[in-house]
């Protein structure tokens, strides 16, 4: 019997894409991700617009943990269990809130492509699965998510994006979760230093996944600028100072930014952006 039979959001996409959005709890959001994106891919729902999508002021997400200004976050050393643990919970997090980013670019931009929304609902579930792990990993030194503080940095620019899919893919895959593969190979060198081997080989798996959702972010930035008759690379400049002033910061994972479709003349930009800044 398919699941659809089961699910009181019934067999609309747009309809299960917010179901997964308002579930706060982690695990039953990373299953019901899971079950949205199988009955997608079996045939099973609906991609007609029957609604409008509504503002979304906070996902759905458990109490804890504790949001607050990034800049109040202590600083995180993998050199002892509790600062490796606090380095490996600040990633839980991202992932956590890249399950709602891609749900929410799935429910909220309507009159897309099928394939923008296969796109987004497969790096929904990828972002589940790298939670999964996550927590696992954080279990075995003896933590949990919601243990640590953390930020809202990420759904901010979400709620500061949900206007346009345009200013959503330019900024969101391409500037904030980009950061990720220019972090990642640093935090694995000091985990490796830390003797964390399981650790490392699952933000190795991160990496290589986060290429590609950073690479559907490019395809379809440059599709809707293609749409629109826009320039992308000077329009990319342009909202990155315009939303993000001062918050590009080096040093850049050129082959993987390469990888995931950053062209020569984005990344001179965003070199003198983070130029700008020093």
């Amino acid at each position: 019997m398919p699941d659809t039979e089961h699910n009181p959001a019934g067999n609309n996409l747009f309809a299960r894409a917010r179901q997964c959005l308002d579930c706060a709890d982690p695990e039953t959001k990373c299953k019901l991700t899971d079950l949205a994106v199988d009955d997608l891919n079996a045939g099973r729902l609906d991609l007609r617009n029957m609604d409008q999508p509504q503002p979304i002021a906070a996902p759905g997400r458990p109490p804890r943990p504790e949001l607050i200004a990034p800049r109040d976050l202590p600083r995180r050393r993998p050199g002892s269990v509790a600062g490796r643990a606090a380095l490996l919970h600040a990633v839980v997090h991202i992932e956590f809130n890249a399950i709602n980013l891609a749900w929410d670019a799935v429910y909220r931009f309507r009159d897309m492509p099928e394939a923008f929304y296969r796109d987004w609902a497969r790096v929904a579930r990828e972002e589940a699965y790298h939670f999964h792990l996550l927590c696992e990993r954080l279990a075995a030194l003896g933590y949990a998510y919601g243990d640590f503080p953390a930020h809202d940095g990420l759904w901010e620019m979400a709620c500061r994006t949900a206007h346009d899919p345009l200013v959503r893919m330019a900024l969101v895959p391409r500037v904030l979760e980009a950061r990720g593969l220019d972090v990642t190979p640093d935090m694995i060198r000091r985990l490796e230093q830390a003797g964390d081997v399981e650790v490392v080989r699952v933000l190795e798996i991160i990496l290589r996944d986060e290429i590609g959702h950073v690479e559907i972010g490019t395809r379809w930035y440059r599709y809707l600028c293609e749409q629109r008759n826009i320039e992308p690379d000077a329009t990319f400049e342009a909202l990155v100072v315009e939303y993000m002033p001062g918050q590009v910061k080096t040093p850049f994972h050129y082959a993987a930014r390469q990888q995931a479709g950053f062209n020569a003349a984005e990344m001179a930009s965003l070199e003198r952006l983070a130029a700008t800044k020093r």
